[in-house]
């Protein structure tokens, strides 16, 4: 694999394709972004107090750019989700190879967010699939973290079928060094 920071790959099957974030998501992202039902199962931890709740295009523009130049920053990596079928972003991931003074050290960490019609199991399993075998070598690391509050069921069936298990440690804010739980694993 490439060094994720030169080149970022694109992954893809049948109903999806993930790729870099570009300027012109903006507009499908805002439904993303917008949507209410979706905000609880975005991760915000150590966000700044950031919850990725946008109601204007100016706020999501403001947000795509801030993405763009944390890659050009090397502090994560933002994929726009695209649904094939209807030629739209219909969510985005995130990846970052994480360094900090907690259990989680040197692990990549995987964000996930998508619109509220999307937040089905089997939805979530293949959108995540695509990318997960890949992020170890892309984040240079033998263990994926990911978010999985208590009431997304949906979310925790499809992780635990890609071979993700409840963590019981803490994740530690680097910024705001807030113990942060409901984290799950998988190592390669």
């Amino acid at each position: 694999m490439p060094d994720i920071y030169t080149s970022v790959p694109t992954f893809e099957n049948d109903n999806f394709i993930l790729r870099f974030v570009q300027k012109g998501d903006a507009n499908d992202l805002l439904a993303v972004y917008s949507d209410k039902n979706a905000l609880p199962f975005f991760n915000s931890d150590n966000c700044q107090g950031d919850n990725f709740y946008y109601q204007t295009l100016d706020r999501m523009n403001q947000a795509v750019d801030f993405w763009l130049d944390s890659y050009k920053n090397k502090w994560f990596v933002r994929w726009s989700i695209i649904d094939k079928t209807i030629k739209k972003a219909i969510g985005s991931i995130e990846l970052f190879h994480r360094e900090a003074n907690d259990a989680f050290n040197h692990t990549g960490l995987f964000r996930l967010d998508l619109h509220s019609d999307y937040e089905k199991s089997n939805t979530i399993e293949e959108i995540s699939n695509l990318i997960i075998k890949s992020a170890y070598s892309l984040l240079d690391t033998n263990r994926i973290i990911t978010k999985i509050p208590l009431y997304a069921i949906e979310r925790q069936t499809a992780f635990a079928k890609l071979g993700f298990t409840k963590s019981e440690e803490l994740l530690i804010g680097t910024i705001d060094n807030y113990a942060y739980k409901d984290y799950w694993e998988k190592k390669r």
